[in-house]
């Protein structure tokens, strides 16, 4: 194995020498889901710097994402918890040919287990590709993206405020946790 090469999650190899790339937050076109009654206090939490996340009164599971009825039992009372923001890495992929033009290589999609007992799609920041492995005690860290303008199909060009979306809005990625 060269140099360029690092061997991820014990399977396959990353090859093309970016093993050292810092993983870096998107800074702006993020193409992301509409805010929702039901997805709307999760957004006020990261604009706030808090990760939130819900657990049913009725059988104390946590859930995420944001739904209108528990997973394990249907329960409709679910409540709003602020999560400490720390997890471990559950899975992950680097991609470096983007599913969209808005994101900028190399990225790294992953799963991570928080503490509290849910699991968060996000992505990884603040590290390199060689320093990801399974397992990984990770942090959140809030960054500000300006999201894509939705796609309007024969409509003349409308702002992100028009279209019902905030200018800016914070999003979840995760760090190692051991920095500071």
């Amino acid at each position: 194995m060269s140099p360029s090469e690092v061997v991820v999650n014990g399977r396959g190899v990353v090859v093309g020498g970016d093993a050292d790339t810092l993983l870096r937050p998107q800074v702006d076109g993020v193409p992301f889901a509409p805010r929702t009654p039901v997805t709307e206090p999760f957004w006020a939490g990261c604009a706030r710097g808090e990760l939130l996340f819900q657990r049913c009164a009725a059988c104390a599971t946590p859930g995420f994402p944001p739904t209108e009825a528990c997973r394990a039992c249907l329960s409709r009372d679910l409540r709003w918890e602020r999560s400490a923001g720390f997890g471990t890495l559950y899975s992950w992929t680097v991609v470096h040919r983007p599913v969209s033009p808005a994101f900028r290589t190399p990225y790294a999609p992953a799963i991570v287990t928080l503490d509290e007992g849910y699991q968060l799609m996000t992505c990884l920041v603040g590290l390199t590709i060689a320093e990801i492995r399974p397992e990984l005690r990770l942090r959140v860290a809030f960054h500000s993206v300006v999201p894509a303008a939705p796609a309007i199909p024969a409509a003349p060009a409308v702002t992100v405020e028009a279209a019902g979306q905030p200018a800016a809005t914070t999003l979840p990625y995760f760090e190692p946790a051991g920095r500071a």
